[in-house]
């Protein structure tokens, strides 16, 4: 097994700014949770960027997609894509940012990390960037920690079943804690 990487999913204002309609309200524990990993994988963190799809990358639905979410067909530099404070030293310290017009980020993750990979990963939102990343980084080969409580989803409901659902995928996807990952 390789050296594990830390995967931080989307840890931007658009998904933690109250404001936002895609706020996570359980985004301010999981935040905490992931400053707490992230000095255990100093020089090994990947902290991904969901940025909207241009214009002439829309293919099919994600036409219909952006068209639902006007709010965030933004300039990719728009402050509301920016990481949040939780992650920044993280950024400062070295570790890998990668941008993605997609909600799952493993291509982006296997630029950096090679193949099958050994990840922990954590972000936003579980239901939506978390488990699109998730499911095809395991069936790549990858093995795979969620840190279910660095996560969080659209709604506690929602962030529930995406745990459940990624749960059923041992040995390749394991579910555990920060505390637990961290004794790792």
């Amino acid at each position: 097994m390789s050296e594990p990487w830390l995967v931080v999913i989307d840890a931007q204002r658009i998904f933690a700014d109250p404001s936002s309609a895609w706020a996570s309200p359980q985004w301010p524990d999981a935040a905490q949770r992931i400053a707490s990993l992230l000095p255990a994988f100093a020089g090994r963190t990947i902290v991904t960027r969901w940025i909207p799809p241009r214009p002439t990358q829309r293919e099919g639905s994600w036409a219909a997609y952006m068209a639902a979410w006007p709010f965030a067909d933004r300039d990719p530099d728009d402050p509301m894509f920016d990481l949040v404070e939780a992650v920044r030293p993280a950024v400062t310290a070295g570790a890998f940012v990668v941008d993605a017009p997609t909600f799952g980020k493993w291509e982006a993750i296997a630029a950096v990390t090679g193949p099958a990979p050994t990840l922990v990963v954590a972000g936003v939102a579980t239901d939506c960037c978390v488990i699109s990343t998730v499911l095809p980084a395991a069936d790549a080969g990858a093995t795979i920690t969620v840190v279910a409580d660095a996560c969080a989803g659209s709604s506690a409901e929602h962030h529930a079943a995406a745990v459940t659902v990624m749960g059923l995928y041992p040995p390749q996807v394991l579910v555990s804690s920060s505390a637990e990952a961290l004794t790792r």
